[in-house]
């Protein structure tokens, strides 16, 4: 899986890069660990924009409307989030665990009990509520998920707007044209550490194990078995992101428009030109 999904981000570079492959097929050894860097500098640097963004932000979010958080967290300070705090953990809470549950509370708080990456927690739900006889039916379809995709690709002034077909801020910018399962995965994985307790986000953090939580999610949805619901999911994303992109998908030409007409017409005059050449050889 991890050779595949390296292999996946290889070919995303060679389309959205220009001459990209042929750089690196004809680059030294030295040019081509000096290109790595470049890319790793350039990813660091925007995930880490990314988070020093949310970290407010997320606040605001997660307040209900006409309500105010108790106690009140700062947008600044992390230390207070996490499972110290009610609505934090509630949000954070692995689907498996009751966070009703006093008892279950206490030992995420503690750390008696750990979170493993690999336990999806209920924000990522639209609604925050979790089906465990379907856990697809909601899944990363959250409010508080299509923000923060907002938020980051396209402008934080988008967030609270609905977004027009021709609107399409950072995206654009970008040349992003439509919504990636990596994209998800990946404001998820943001989301998930703005509402943590830690302060630093990193890669080997066993407490926050943001990357296997990462990897786990991209695993999920590259299942050739869930292909189906990865796609009507996409399909989703893609009806918030990018207004127009089902629609310019599935439309259709009427065969009596004046452009088809104008086509046959001319397919049928080379057909004629054609067997009246046949005709004279």
């Amino acid at each position: 899986p991890v050779t595949a999904r390296q292999h996946a981000i290889f070919e995303q570079l060679m389309k959205i890069t220009p001459n990209f492959r042929e750089v690196i097929f004809t680059a030294s050894q030295e040019e081509i660990t000096r290109i790595a860097d470049l890319l790793q500098k350039g990813a660091n640097g925007a995930r880490s924009d990314d988070t020093k963004s949310l970290k407010g932000a997320v606040i605001e979010w997660i307040t209900p409307k006409g309500q105010a958080l108790n106690p009140p967290l700062t947008r600044n300070v992390k230390i207070d989030r996490g499972f110290h705090h009610e609505r934090t953990g509630f949000l954070l809470c692995p689907t498996g665990l009751n966070w009703q549950d006093a008892e279950v509370k206490e030992k995420l708080r503690c750390g008696e009990q750990l979170v493993s990456g690999n336990e999806w927690p209920v924000f990522i739900y639209h609604g925050y509520i979790y089906n465990p006889e379907d856990p697809w039916n909601g899944a990363f379809r959250s409010l508080l998920l299509v923000k923060a995709f907002k938020h980051i690709f396209t402008s934080p002034s988008s967030v609270d707007k609905d977004l027009k077909a021709t609107q399409s801020g950072n995206t654009r910018l970008h040349d992003m044209t439509s919504v990636t399962a990596a994209s998800i995965a990946y404001v998820a994985t943001q989301i998930r550490f703005s509402l943590c307790s830690s302060s630093i986000f990193s890669r080997t953090d066993n407490m926050t194990d943001s990357e296997q939580f990462y990897n786990s999610v991209l695993e999920a949805f590259m299942d050739l078995d869930e292909s189906d619901e990865v796609v009507k999911l996409l399909e989703w994303w893609n009806r918030q992101i990018f207004p127009g992109h089902s629609v310019i998908s599935e439309r259709i030409v009427n065969k009596d428009s004046a452009l088809a007409r104008i086509k046959a017409r001319h397919t049928q005059r080379k057909a004629l030109q054609e067997a009246a050449n046949t005709t004279h050889v």
